[in-house]
């Protein structure tokens, strides 16, 4: 895939799953009182119960569309967002989050082209009277255009999409959406296709049902826990040193991104990938189980709390199917593979760190960034892991972690993966880049150390 088009596709993919992705907690909150509360859950409860419907009708959609709309323009973009957004909730009877995601960010947009055209023209001491009613009358517009215009469209797309589900679930063609995803995953696109995609279409799945399987086509940790632990009995060099602290990394905490640089490695392992995604999927679908919500992050903690009652023993064995699945096809490959990656690429790790401190030698570094896709993940781990090395080294810089869109424009350098460079760029500028192959163990974490100390 050309290099232009994958960071737009991730851009994209990345402004998507931005407006799911801060909600997640309500999202989650909505499926332990889904899972507790209906006729069908652990605790039935009539009353407790009126919370799911109101919930998903119209907090979530909101939420989604005031977030969508920050991401536009900050506060005012999310309350138009929000004000745009209750137009294609009112008459729908099902969750409109693809209405949210349309009339959210298109909210903030309309708000902001507003402030630039009154900017030079509102008279001094009129700002906030100016400010108001701009938001109010765009406001009234945006609600109704998105009530009689926009919301039937979106209705009517959403019952195109559920027939489409409807007729490849009927088909038992569900377990080729591996084919996808998996590739597209390691693209690091699994946020946009988890929540940007498959998330809405599990909530209106288990709004009807209670439970949907389209929570577990992206999440299932099995396919990414079979390749790691292949590379820990067959890896060699650093990937098999660095395999075991990603095993628990991945599967007890959830980051998924940590085996991605695996697969980028060894491109040859989409296949186990892609074996692990499509036997889990099957063995989801043969024992007809579902989550509740979707398990944010894909830890096994998360696939526990959002697996509903009598869905235990067809959760369990569809992740244990595609860690199978996936270890033994990475194991073949990597058996008969007798390449060494690891020493090409630490060979290139040092020839980039050469050039970027040559690049950046007489600038001081006073903020280091670590940024990834989401800004919760890999990020995280990666600038937690600086933090302990810097304090050890007595560095004293100071280091943050965020997603690769909100980088702020003091960060001197911006540690990121390696196929995430572009973007980084493209949003630090102003910033040194120092992308990496590996979030655990990276000699570039060392590097920095001796080079800033």
């Amino acid at each position: 895939m050309d290099s232009t088009i994958r960071v737009r596709i991730q851009s994209f993919g990345r402004f998507l799953s931005g407006m799911v992705m801060p909600n997640i907690g309500a999202f989650i909150a909505w499926g332990l009182i889904t899972a507790l509360f209906i006729p069908t859950g652990w605790l039935p409860n009539e009353n407790l119960a009126e919370l799911v419907g109101p919930m998903i009708i119209y907090m979530l959609p909101l939420l989604i569309g005031f977030t969508g709309g920050r991401l536009i323009y900050g506060i005012r973009g999310g309350v138009l967002g929000a004000i745009a957004t209750m137009g294609v909730v009112v008459g729908a009877d099902v969750p409109m989050f693809i209405g949210a995601m349309v009339m959210g960010p298109l909210g903030g947009y309309v708000i902001k082209k507003i402030d630039q055209l009154l900017q030079d023209k509102t008279p001094t001491g009129f700002e906030m009277l100016v400010n108001n009613f701009s938001a109010g009358i765009a406001g009234t517009l945006l609600a109704l255009f998105a009530l009689l215009i926009i919301g039937p469209v979106v209705l009517g797309l959403n019952n195109a999409l559920e027939a489409l589900v409807d007729v490849v679930v009927d088909a038992n063609l569900l377990p080729f959406a591996s084919f996808f995803i998996e590739p597209a995953k390691i693209l690091f696109l699994n946020n946009a296709i988890n929540h940007g995609v498959l998330g809405p279409l599990g909530v209106n799945e288990a709004a009807e049902a209670g439970k949907s399987i389209f929570f577990m086509l992206e999440t299932n940790p099995g396919p990414g826990l079979g390749i790691l632990l292949a590379f820990w009995v067959f890896g060699r060099g650093a990937s098999k040193a660095s395999a075991p602290g990603s095993v628990i990394i991945h599967f007890l905490g959830g980051i998924h991104e940590i085996y991605f640089p695996y697969v980028l490695a060894k491109p040859v392992l989409v296949l186990a990938a892609i074996a692990g995604g499509f036997t889990g999927v099957l063995t989801f679908v043969i024992f007809g189980v579902g989550l509740v919500a979707t398990p944010s992050p894909g830890s096994i903690f998360a696939y526990i709390a959002m697996t509903p009652q009598g869905d235990f023993l067809g959760m369990f064995a569809g992740v244990l199917t595609s860690t199978v699945a996936s270890f033994f096809v990475a194991s073949f490959f990597l058996k008969i593979d007798k390449t060494k990656v690891e020493d090409i690429e630490d060979a290139k790790a040092k020839v980039a760190s050469m050039k970027s401190a040559g690049q950046k030698k007489a600038s001081a570094v006073n903020l280091v960034v670590f940024a990834c896709d989401a800004g919760m993940g890999s990020s995280a781990m990666g600038a937690s892991t600086l933090k302990k090395k810097f304090k050890a080294a007595s560095v004293n810089v100071e280091v943050i972690n965020t997603s690769l869109e909100e980088i702020p424009e003091n960060a001197d350098l911006v540690v990121t993966h390696r196929d995430l460079k572009a973007r980084a760029s493209q949003n630090a500028p102003q910033a040194e880049i120092v992308a990496i192959e590996n979030f655990v163990g990276a000699p570039e974490y060392d590097q920095l150390v001796e080079r800033l100390k």
